[in-house]
């Protein structure tokens, strides 16, 4: 890592930056559906990037955990430019935001995409609890793969029989499952999911070791929106 000092700011953002940032530097090349809390970051006053915390379509995301949707939440995008500051402490600064702003929230629940060869390295450098995999949730739609709760959020329902019967044409997409990671924001929360906790995942099923980074992109086309302090707070569609 580079000796240089580096100034460091995490600040709420605009839809419009966040959506560059996911376009650019997010292997999904798109915004996550749904409500967003979206979080930027600044090194050397130059925007790098966001972080973004979703409620999503799944209304059921807090169930397991006796939670409402309103209590738990995802993290749906680390998007990032070529940075300096380890993802690590930017992921600890933004849930602290998250905490303060967005009260009523008392767990977090992110995935690190196997096809991807994340196996978490920045929910484990951040002490998330990893529980388990979880199986791939997403089906291929007219020849491309598609998550399932983007697909409720587009047509108000998901299930194969009701796609076809619109004239689609659908099958269960097919492919590996993604390392589940969870982060209490409380400490009854933390002492609930405690027994959940399993031996951090360290290698790919390929065997090979994988490194605790985000899909980072280089930059290519457009221009930063100019203005990313364009902030918004708390969950919203915009």
């Amino acid at each position: 890592m580079s000796s240089e000092k580096v100034s460091l700011k995490l600040d709420w953002c605009s839809h419009e930056a966040a959506k560059y940032a996911c376009e650019h530097w997010h292997y999904s090349k798109c915004m996550p559906v749904g409500k967003t809390v979206k979080i930027g970051v600044w090194e050397n006053k130059k925007y790098i990037g966001c972080i973004i915390y979703s409620r999503g379509a799944n209304n059921n995301i807090g169930k397991p955990y006796g939670l409402l949707q309103t209590e738990c939440v995802e993290l749906t995008r680390v998007a990032l430019n070529k940075h300096i500051t380890p993802v690590s402490r930017m992921l600890s600064i933004s849930l602290k935001m998250l905490k303060k702003q967005s009260k009523g929230v008392r767990l977090i629940v992110s995935y690190a995409d196997m096809q991807q060869g994340h196996s978490g390295g920045i929910y484990q450098a951040t002490n998330w609890i990893y529980t388990g995999e979880s199986k791939l949730d997403a089906l291929i739609v007219n020849g491309k793969q598609v998550h399932r709760k983007t697909i409720y959020s587009q047509y108000g329902f998901n299930s194969i029989e009701k796609l076809k019967s619109i004239g689609l044409d659908v099958e269960w997409a097919k492919g590996m499952p993604k390392y589940k990671y969870l982060m209490p924001l409380d400490k009854e929360m933390a002492k609930q999911i405690e027994s959940l906790r399993k031996p951090y995942p360290k290698k790919t099923r390929g065997g090979s070791v994988t490194v605790a980074q985000p899909a980072i992109q280089q930059e290519r086309g457009g221009s930063i929106p100019t203005s990313p302090h364009n902030r918004t707070r708390g969950f919203t569609n915009e």
